[in-house]
């Protein structure tokens, strides 16, 4: 069983002080899809969904970003 990523945590950690720019930096950087659900879990487990206008709009856009098929491989 895979321990929980503790980059949701960091990214609530960076809304909670007031730095909605760092956390949409750091969700544009966002490692994986599972990492952004976790977040999306997260902000409504905290009753926070809608608060931050460019968050969500940065989750959704990074969300279809890594859903979104790779139009090539690496060598």
């Amino acid at each position: 069983m895979a321990r929980p990523s503790p980059w949701p945590g960091k990214v609530m950690a960076l809304l909670r002080a007031g730095n909605a720019s760092g956390a949409v930096a750091q969700i544009k950087v966002a490692p994986s899809v599972r990492e952004l659900r976790a977040l999306e879990k997260a902000l409504a487990d905290a009753q926070l969904n809608g608060r931050w206008r460019d968050v969500d709009v940065a989750i959704a856009e990074s969300l279809l970003a890594l859903s979104a098929p790779r139009l090539h491989r690496s060598p």
